[in-house]
């Protein structure tokens, strides 16, 4: 094994800026594979003080982001390694657009430091990227590989940070990388070729960050730049299919469409209960392959829940990024039969009082909301939403989602966005203080006191976690902590 692009690096001045997961593994793989001149700066003192100083040339921490860039600046780096949390529209990225620096992702870093094997092969690359179900594909696929006996990993946005993993110079490397990337990795990414590659689907988020939905909607189409087999996207989404048509991909890269009907030649869909490959097979025209069948991810549902959409959209997905490096059918259906959904994704929580409790926390916008909320019976849920609104409205996602609702609680500290979708809803609207020490039980209290037997309280916030909470996990887990106690203390359900 060798990574033939790391000589490259050698002599250049490399900027790291931020040290947080993905800049860390940026520093640890460039002093391990090169002989790069490296500084770090971060806004963090502590961060600093955590690196190996030996292998610095500089090292600078300054919690005054217009400071921060010109020591960065002053320093007069080759190249400049950005973590995922500095938005495009912040002075870091205004300051480096002034200059011709490049600046590069961690993803991009990635690409570049790769490793090959004896033979000269590189292990492939399968991308995926989208608002909404991006984790669970990514999942799902890497269960389906490891049942076809690959060293499948998954890296990015998820798991192990992929410049970490792709520069693994081990006999026990990993065979298939599957990446989930975000549109913050996706914007200062260039030259990654995917194998196969696919934008679940796009909607408004992360809107702050980029500055407007147009520069959100072209990182996510970056994903589908070079790729080389398939550019596999969802039949009936026409923002998606115009990513695909307009993507300078490597000649002989096919567009394949992914369906819940039945599948034209050249894409996966739904006959009955049964997945069918009429794209990877050789009379496309004439043959279909089945793949799985609905009975293979019946597991994923909740309790007296109907199975999902999206988890069905989200196991097609896999599959045919799965197919598109010849996995078999076999495989396929074997991997989805032992998958088990990420937590805090539509998580049956608890029963009490004839109330259902389900923890959909990774619901951190209005699109997975929406998908959560759509499977409930008709004016059945009380819901917990607010957070973070990372730049976004919510009226056109309460319309389409009012007719579930039996009641609303508001958590989060800017409730603005909220009380404007809710006003002229009929369902009550409970809105919790947003200096509350403990909001969680406070929300869980007052839905308890909204739902009656047969409802079910759903957590699902259409928004990110970390103005109340670490992340969404710790939101869901606190949610469930609460549950719990309002049943033993016997609560109002």
């Amino acid at each position: 094994m060798s990574i033939p692009g790391a000589q490259q690096f050698n002599s250049q001045r490399i900027a790291i800026l931020g040290l947080g997961v993905s800049g860390g593994a940026a520093l640890s793989a460039l002093g391990q594979h090169t002989s790069a001149i490296l500084g770090v700066w971060d806004s963090s003192a502590k961060a600093i003080e955590q690196v190996d100083s030996t292998i610095l040339d500089c090292a600078i921490s300054d919690a005054e982001p217009t400071k921060l860039i010109a020591s960065l600046l002053a320093w007069q780096p080759d190249l400049v390694i950005i973590a995922p949390g500095f938005p495009q529209t912040g002075i870091e990225w205004q300051e480096l657009r002034k200059t011709q620096i490049p600046v590069w992702s961690e993803i991009e870093l990635a690409w570049h430091l790769r490793a090959q094997d004896d033979d000269g092969h590189f292990a492939p690359w399968l991308c995926v990227t989208g608002t909404n179900g991006k984790t669970t594909t990514v999942d799902m696929l890497q269960a389906m590989l490891r049942a076809s006996g690959k060293r499948a990993l998954a890296v990015g946005n998820v798991g192990t940070a992929a410049v970490t993993a792709v520069s693994d110079l081990s006999d026990q490397a990993p065979e298939v990388f599957v990446c989930e990337l975000s549109s913050f990795q996706l914007a200062a990414t260039y030259s990654m070729e995917p194998t196969a590659s696919i934008v679940l689907n796009i909607a408004d988020d992360h809107l702050e960050w980029h500055g407007n939905r147009t520069e959100y909607a072209r990182a996510k189409a970056n994903i589908y730049e070079r790729t080389h087999r398939a550019c596999i996207f969802p039949v009936g989404d026409s923002n998606v299919q115009a990513m695909v048509d307009n993507a300078d991909v490597v000649e002989g890269a096919r567009a394949i469409g992914l369906s819940l009907g039945i599948p034209s030649p050249g894409e996966l869909g739904l006959v009955d209960d049964v997945v069918v490959d009429r794209a990877f097979v050789r009379q496309m025209y004439s043959q279909a392959e089945e793949l799985f069948t609905l009975a293979d991810v019946a597991h994923l549902a909740p309790p007296s829940y109907d199975l999902p959409v999206h988890i069905v959209k989200d196991a097609i997905a896999a599959a045919a990024l799965a197919r598109a490096i010849d996995t078999p059918s076999s495989a396929i259906a074997a991997g989805l039969r032992e998958f088990h959904a990420d937590r805090h994704r539509i998580e049956f929580v608890a029963e009490h009082g004839g109330v259902t409790y389900i923890d959909d926390s990774k619901a951190t916008n209005a699109h997975a909301a929406q998908a959560s909320l759509l499977v409930q019976k008709p004016a059945n849920t009380v819901w917990i939403v607010g957070g973070l609104s990372k730049g976004a409205q919510f009226d056109t996602l309460v319309e389409r989602v009012a007719d579930r609702l039996a009641g609303v609680v508001v958590i989060g500290l800017d409730q603005r966005p909220w009380r404007s979708a809710l006003s002229a809803l009929k369902a009550p609207v409970t809105y919790i203080d947003e200096q509350s020490q403990n909001p969680m039980r406070e929300a869980v209290t007052q839905a308890a006191e909204l739902a009656q037997p047969g409802n079910t309280v759903l957590l699902a916030p259409a928004s990110a976690s970390q103005d109340q909470f670490t992340n969404y996990g710790e939101r869901g887990a606190i949610f469930a902590d609460m549950v719990r106690e309002l049943i033993v203390t016997g609560g109002e359900k």
